[in-house]
This record gives structure tokens, sequence and C-alpha cells, in this order.
């Protein structure tokens, strides 16, 4: 999860550093990059690499990830990396309501209470500023609506999880977002000199390692653990932008930041602690 973290706020440096290459341009180049380091995979395992039930779900989830990349790049070459990762959290207090109206979740009110707290948090973080005028511009209006879509794809993800391999989501997910990534590319298409060729294409590896990690550390430890790992990119996007961008971020996204974490944390290990009751529950008595 540390990996991922690091590995992820190395992406956006890049993402912001060669925002001179419009996001669909940047998506379709990290799709393409993902892509390719797959593809010794996919060669490998041939049809068993893409073995579904439910290709639907994996068509709507890798359009939902592509468009939410792509406004994600936006946001990240238009906002501090500072505010732009602490909106990015947002992902999880979309889920409420998702776990809600799409899994058919029981949401009890705790958990409710605690998504519109973090929702407060981030009005906290576009507040009104010191000319009066609200501060919420299409940059954090993109990014809102990236976690949304990311939200989505987390969502089919667990569905998709029951019966599916993490491996085969991957390659499902590397493979739709570069064809749905194509459009974009070739509408904005240009040649990039040759480092920033090089810088594209480690940007793409960049973020296929961020997946892998996150998925593999989800995987194999306590998600209420790994959870608080996750948000130490807050801590590495602030740092690298105050050193390479020289973006000081304002008391107002560092509380807002501070509210949103603490009610995505409380959220995490509520879920935990519902699922560890649902299965003790699930445990038949022995007589005797």
């Amino acid at each position: 999860m540390l990996a991922s973290a690091v590995a992820f706020t190395a992406m956006t440096v890049l993402i912001k550093y060669l925002g001179d290459y419009p996001p669909a341009l940047q998506t379709f180049y990290r799709q393409a990059a993902g892509f390719a380091v797959l593809l010794p995979l996919i060669l490998r395992q041939g049809r068993k690499a893409f073995a579904t039930t439910r290709p639907g779900i994996l068509f709507f989830r890798s359009a939902a990830g592509t468009v939410g990349l792509m406004l994600s790049i936006y946001a990240y070459q238009e906002m501090p990396l500072a505010d732009a990762n602490a909106l990015s959290f947002t992902r999880t207090l979309w889920l409420v309501p998702l776990a809600a109206f799409v899994v058919r979740e029981k949401v009890g009110p705790l958990r409710i209470f605690a998504a519109l707290v973090g929702f407060a948090g981030v009005l906290l973080m576009v507040r009104p500023g010191a000319d009066g005028h609200f501060a919420l511009g299409l940059p954090a209006l993109g990014m809102l609506l990236a976690s949304f879509l990311f939200a989505l794809t987390i969502t089919g993800m667990k569905v998709m999880t029951r019966d599916h391999a993490p491996t085969v989501l991957l390659v499902w997910a590397v493979t739709l977002g570069l064809i749905f990534a194509i459009p974009g590319g070739v509408l904005d298409w240009r040649v990039p000199a040759p480092r920033d060729f090089v810088l594209l294409c480690l940007m793409g590896v960049l973020g296929t390692i961020t997946q892998g990690c996150y998925i593999k550390g989800m995987q194999r430890g306590d998600a209420a653990a790994m959870a608080p790992i996750d948000y130490t990119r807050l801590v590495f996007a602030t740092a690298a932008g105050i050193l390479l961008f020289h973006e000081v971020p304002s008391v107002w996204t560092l509380a807002g930041a501070g509210v949103v974490v603490a009610s995505t944390l409380f959220i995490t290990f509520r879920e935990q602690q519902l699922a560890r009751s649902a299965k003790l529950s699930a445990v038949p008595e022995v007589d005797g």
C-alpha cells in the first residue's frame, strides 16, 4: 500500500510536469503503457486472461474508469497536487450512496452521517476565498466527478471479485481502457519529444504499478489497517507540490482534507466492523 501511494504520487508529478499534453492524450499514453506492461501476461494466458461471464459490467467499469482518469488528469494539471489529492479521497464517500442504491446494501445512520460530514469537508476546502467568491472551479468539479466515476468502478469490482480473479479484472480494465482512450488520443494527437515520450510511458507504467500494489495490499492485508496507509498520498503530494511546484496548501485545504480523511476512515473501519460481525453471526452454534 505504501508503494502504491509513492507510485501514485510520482505519476501525478509527471501528469503535472507534462501539462502541455492534453488530458485525452495523456490518458491514451497512460492506457497504452499499462496495456504494454500486461501484454506478456495476456499472450501467455490467451483466452483465459479474458474469461468472464459478465462482460457488460466490465465494459461499464472501463468506460467509467477511462472518463474518470481523463477528468482526474485535467484536475491534477490545473490544481495544486495537495488539493486534487484531497478531493480524490471523496471516492470513499460516494461509495455510501452507491452501496445503498446499486449493491442494495443496508447502510446505517452512522455511515450516512460520516458521509455527510465528509462532504462538509469538501465544502470547507472550496469555501469562499478572501474575495468572498466561491472557490469551486471546473478542475475541482472534474475531480469530484472523477471520484464518483471511480467509486462506480470500485462498486463494480466488488460485484465482480465474487467470481473473477483480480488479474482478469486488471486485464479487461487496461485493454478496454486503451480502446476507449483511442478516440480522444487521435483528436488531440501530437508526436511527443523523445524525452516526453519516455516520461509519458513511465507515467503509464507507474499507474499500472499503483493499481497492482493497491490490489495486492488490499488482498493480503486487513482493509481497515490498509486504508490509513493510502492516505499517505496526501503527505507525499503536499511535499511534492511544495518542493517541485512551489504549491503551499491553504489552511482551508488542510482543514477540509482532515475532515474528509477522518470521515472516510470512519466509514472504512465501520464497514470492516460490520463485515466481521456478519461473519461471526454466520458461524453455526455447536451444542454440547
